[in-house]
């Protein structure tokens, strides 16, 4: 059976190449919404995190409606922390919309996402987005997709894949890049004609791979996935399986399925083969599990998903603010809370530590754990975090390392100090080009030199630089790194930020918190720019005199502090430190509180 009437497509890009824009548009044009219906921008970014950030997190479903065929969309994420979600999403599809932006070309999380869907076979349509931007340069940018396809090893087909020139914001496209178009029916016309229509037997014993799985309070577990064989029936009686044997086979029943209509979910009783579906009932249903006939079960092959290559230690929070700000501060809820972002999230690993009040947590990126942090800590939570470090693997003796491959995007008066930062971190130079008063630079670096160099590197090139990073594989050990060559500014006691105390601390370094802020002993309260921890007293008050009136700091000048977003502090994490995170404050600490104690232990490992 063909289902003419469907076709199954993917968006991929980079990150910030307008692939949730250009949905909004396709939904709007497609009769997803009433000619007079209000709608806000980014309409599939539906998070907080995610519109605050301007990415997409979370691959989401959604269709439109063009000449009676319905057109199922997945909106993938750009970046590659979330290659996770990329991977198992393209099970899903038939082809894939291959978004580029018109001035900056492919980019390595471009070249990551093509690099899956070239490896299954998928149809591709290249689409060159922004064609309106004042730097455009469209013909160099479709000879770099070419050359990505060369490099990518893409097969006949794929080589020859129709370009179409769009305007996400405006809406238009067209298959000339010299005569902008007035809407998107050229790509959808092109989407309708070149993209292969979903296949299958209808009548065949019903099979399903789970690739995707989203939670509800009231139904629990809701598994996405698309039929691959047969017919799904609200009550059929299915067995779950797993093509590597992850858990033997068990038997479930079918409760509700629901099918995407726009951005809402029609509930169906039953759905073909070819249909991407939502359905509840399956309560241990798991990404890669396979919904078999009770008759015929025989699961799926299941992409590997790639795994993790940085590691932190999430804790119970033990600092003398501890449960004064979160709603959930135990172990046990910190455990639970972890086990459920495992359902959602298979790029992510948890594993129990020896200390009952520590996990390790492991995922793709620094970026990856940083949106599971914010979450968690949006949701109510309160603990602690370790600073990251990169697994290593070992393979015939040989110690390995997870290595990246950078893109560096940066003005020519900037190369110089960006050139000698990448030579101190083992950055390895792969390639050089100018791109007209810029220059973009290629290297291949070990994961952990890019640890705390995203807001030095912002610094270097007076935040007019670009940097993306992409996953290359592991190569051997690459030898020291130095770590960072500044050091901490620590509060000596506990209390209250003072005028007076902040005034003479600030001449030691750059303060991160400002007067009137409870602080405690062995805070991180800044940094100096010296190589060793200084202790401050930012408690200090102004002892009154016959000489002098404890009112006249008001004459006191305090430099504004400098304000840590949840990345930088992350970066700026020394080995003996720790960041404590509750819902409403992010405070850098060091692991050993006591000042006294702590001096002993450096004294220990410098013996």
């Amino acid at each position: 059976m063909v289902r003419s009437d469907l076709r199954n497509i993917a968006i991929i890009a980079h990150v910030d190449h307008g692939k949730t824009t250009l949905v909004d548009e396709m939904l709007k044009q497609g009769g997803v919404f009433r000619e007079n219906q209000t709608v806000q921008d980014r309409i599939m970014d539906s998070n907080d995190l995610e519109r605050e950030r301007g990415i997409t997190i979370l691959a989401k479903n959604t269709s439109a409606n063009y000449k009676g065929i319905k057109i199922n969309i997945v909106d993938t994420p750009g970046h590659a922390d979330f290659g996770g979600e990329v991977e198992r999403i393209l099970k899903m599809v038939n082809g894939v919309l291959l978004l580029v932006d018109a001035a900056e070309g492919p980019m390595p999380q471009t070249r990551f996402v093509l690099q899956k869907a070239l490896n299954l076979g998928h149809k591709v349509i290249v689409v060159v987005n922004k064609i309106d931007k004042p730097d455009a340069r469209i013909p160099e940018v479709e000879d770099e997709v070419l050359e990505l396809f060369m490099d990518l090893n893409a097969n006949d087909e794929q080589l020859e894949s129709p370009f179409v020139y769009c305007s996400g914001r405006q809406g238009t496209s067209s298959l000339d890049r010299d005569k902008p178009g007035t809407d998107l029916i050229p790509l959808f016309d092109k989407i309708v004609d070149y993209m292969p229509a979903p296949e299958g037997d209808e009548n065949g014993p019903l099979q399903l791979l789970v690739s995707s799985i989203d939670y509800n309070e009231y139904v629990g577990r809701i598994a996405i996935g698309r039929i691959e064989r047969g017919t799904l029936k609200q009550g059929q009686d299915v067995v779950v399986s797993h093509f590597h044997g992850d858990h033997e086979p068990y038997r479930g029943k079918i409760t509700n399925i629901y099918q995407f209509e726009g951005l809402k979910r029609a509930p169906v009783e039953e759905a073909k083969v070819g249909d991407l579906v939502t359905f509840s009932g399956i309560e241990n249903a798991f990404i890669g599990d396979t919904i078999c006939a009770a008759d015929a079960v025989e699961p799926l092959p299941f992409i590997k998903i790639s795994d993790p290559t940085i590691e932190m230690t999430f804790a119970v929070n033990d600092s003398p603010f501890a449960g004064k700000e979160g709603k959930f501060v135990t172990s046990r809820q910190l455990r639970a809370r972890l086990m459920k972002e495992l359902l959602k999230d298979v790029s992510l690993h948890v594993t129990e530590s020896e200390n009952a009040d520590s996990f390790k947590v492991a995922g793709r990126g620094e970026m990856h754990l940083s949106i599971l942090i914010e979450t968690m800590r949006r949701e109510g939570y309160e603990f602690q975090v370790s600073t990251p470090h990169v697994l290593f693997k070992e393979e015939d003796g040989k110690k390995l390392e997870p290595i990246e491959e950078l893109i560096i995007d940066v003005p020519e008066s900037a190369l110089g100090s960006v050139m000698e930062k990448m030579g101190v971190r083992k950055g390895e130079l792969q390639h050089m080009e100018p791109m007209g008063n810029r220059m973009r630079v290629e290297f291949l670096i070990p994961s952990r030199g890019l640890f705390g160099y995203r807001s030095e590197f912002l610094t270097d090139t007076k935040g007019e630089g670009i940097l993306n990073s992409v996953f290359n594989g592991y190569e051997p050990y690459k030898g020291e790194i130095p770590g960072r060559n500044y050091g901490s500014l620590v509060a000596f006691e506990n209390g209250d930020s003072i005028t007076y105390g902040l005034y003479n601390a600030q001449e030691r370094g750059t303060l991160f918190i400002g007067p009137a802020v409870p602080v405690y002993a062995g805070m991180v309260v800044g940094y100096s720019p010296k190589s060793e921890d200084l202790v401050v007293n930012v408690c200090k008050r102004k002892h009154v005199s016959n000489m002098r009136s404890s009112g006249s700091d008001e004459t006191l000048r305090l430099v504004p502090p400098h304000t840590m977003s949840l990345e930088e502090s992350l970066e700026f994490l020394a080995p003996d430190e720790l960041l404590e995170v509750t819902p409403k404050n992010i405070r850098i600490r060091k692991a050993i509180l006591d000042h006294s104690q702590r001096m002993r232990s450096g004294n220990k490992k410098s013996s």
